[in-house]
């Protein structure tokens, strides 16, 4: 998108020296992530970024309006319901596809989910993607053009709100076994919270505690939540103390409820240019004569399992559960990003933060999604380069 940085880039590059980038990253905790880091950044134009926080803002009206856990009750009906829920979300991703309309780029919202995501690794990747690209401090992954230590410095703030870092928890389901693994540790790093396995949890009364590695028990105050309940429902093998449908004394950093309201489930609220044509199946009045124009999506998957490029008319009509699914008209996303051989398709996610005293979430910073499969995923991008997580880069 900026021809200037992709050809100074892609005539630095290569093969040796990305190599030395990710053995970079895995010399960090001797650990080299299990998913696939992509061999560059993603350069944003000021067009582009305009265009992405335009569609940003489109979708925080919606998630601002008085009535919007009114409209998105529904979703805590259809799921698990935890006690406790905050005014609004304290984290929210919201996903991008580039796209091409009218022969012209064009962003589209893809996803947006009220959960984070890899807020401590995106930041590090800048600094590594610099030591071997150093003309890369003439951009930023920041939104505003914040620094390193601002950042962290409002992402402590979000996860810990100033409590304890003894006291405030990243949980999640046997994090070990985690393809985000790297982000836990990058966050217990650099801010100084431990990792605990929701099994690793003690209750008492309405108290929650663990133990750290001296084997004192520690009460929790606060969780920053990364478990998935899709998951966490596959795992009959897991043995909890507590339920998250107990009424607890402590705090949400990413309050459970969020990652259901916030979800594909608002995708048929949002209308507008930088939005997809989205119904609820249990909306359904006919079934469209030309899917192979459409994808049909579960509402509360993760990382795309469960969703139907090629669908059919059978498979809509399989589903007993509409009111659960969405079926969406494809997008035509365009191959923007110039690789060595050939071009390649680029999905962008804006990582936001909403403290609690704030009135509106802040636009922090990025991941981007590289692909040249039919879809962004894993699967469809095997034995592919250029593929795989990155971020991407604004200009000043």
């Amino acid at each position: 998108m900026i021809p200037k940085y992709r050809q100074l880039f892609n005539e630095q590059f290569s093969i040796e020296k990305y190599q030395e980038f990710q053995e970079d990253i895995a010399a960090d905790f001797n650990y080299m992530p299990t998913f696939r880091m992509a061999e560059t950044p993603f350069f944003i134009s000021k067009e582009l970024k305009a265009q992405l926080l335009e569609g940003c803002n489109d979708v925080i009206k919606l998630i601002q309006q008085d009535n919007f856990k009114q409209l998105t009750e529904k979703s805590l009906e259809l799921n698990t319901k935890v006690p406790n829920e905050d005014e609004h979300t304290t984290f929210l991703a919201i996903d991008f596809g580039i796209c091409e309309e009218n022969g012209a780029v064009l962003p589209k919202l893809i996803e947006v989910q009220g959960f984070p995501s890899l807020f401590n690794y995106q930041y590090v990747l800048y600094d590594k993607f610099k030591k071997y690209y150093p003309f890369l401090e003439e951009l930023t992954p920041f939104i505003n053009d914040i620094t390193s230590e601002e950042y962290l410095k409002i992402i402590e703030d979000a996860m810990c709100n100033g409590l304890p870092k003894e006291n405030v928890i990243l949980l999640e389901i046997e994090p070990e076994k985690q393809n985000t693994k790297i982000d836990f540790y990058y966050c217990r790093r650099d801010i100084g919270i431990p990792i605990v396995c929701v099994t690793e949890l003690i209750k008492q009364g309405k108290k929650l505690y663990y133990k750290n590695e001296q084997g004192e028990q520690i009460e929790v105050k606060r969780i920053y939540n990364r478990v998935i309940f899709d998951e966490l429902e596959l795992r009959k093998d897991l043995k909890l103390n507590f339920s998250f449908s107990d009424d607890l004394d402590l705090e949400w950093a990413g309050h459970p409820n969020w990652f259901f309201r916030i979800s594909k489930f608002i995708l048929p609220f949002l209308k507008g240019k930088y939005f997809i044509e989205t119904t609820l199946l249990s909306d359904l009045k006919e079934i469209p004569t030309d899917l192979e124009n459409y994808v049909l999506k579960p509402l509360f998957s993760f990382s795309g399992s469960g969703v139907i490029f090629h669908v059919t008319k059978e498979d809509i009509e399989a589903v007993t559960e509409k009111e659960l699914y969405i079926l969406q008209k494809k997008v035509n996303y365009i191959p923007i990003l110039q690789s060595p051989d050939g071009k390649v398709k680029a999905e962008v996610r804006v990582l936001c933060v909403w403290n609690k005293e704030d009135k509106t979430p802040t636009l922090l910073c990025n991941l981007v999604r590289l692909s040249r499969g039919e879809m962004i995923g894993v699967k469809f991008n095997k034995d592919k380069d250029w593929v795989g997580g990155t971020l991407g880069l604004f200009e000043r």
